[in-house]
């Protein structure tokens, strides 16, 4: 189970910091700076929350804490939509981020 754990921590990271890249290449103001920061604030919350549901207290603290991981991943996946249906970004250029966002959904 630890080990599992620890994938997840670091996929977690991992996907934080891709979003973190991703937000330094948008341009410096307008829609896609405000989509930006509202993807940075979601994504990088999937993993904080992922670590506080692993020291977690209790049975419902860990449902809780992993049911705010699926929330942020939802919102997550709702702004990349934004960015590829406004065409600020690319598609090509978010496809990755976003098979992601569905499979830490799938697997949390």
């Amino acid at each position: 189970m630890s080990e599992i754990r620890e994938m997840l921590k670091e996929r977690t990271k991992q996907f934080s910091l891709r979003v973190i890249r991703l937000y330094g290449t948008l341009p410096s103001r307008g829609a896609a700076q405000v989509l930006g920061h509202q993807l940075l604030r979601s994504a990088t919350s999937v993993g904080a929350n992922y670590r506080e549901a692993v020291r977690a207290r209790s049975t419902a603290e860990f449902r809780a804490k992993l049911g705010e991981c699926l929330k942020e991943l939802e919102e997550s996946a709702y702004w990349l939509e934004l960015f590829s249906d406004s065409k600020l970004i690319p598609a090509t250029k978010l496809s990755g981020l976003m098979i992601e966002t569905e499979e830490l959904t799938k697997i949390l």
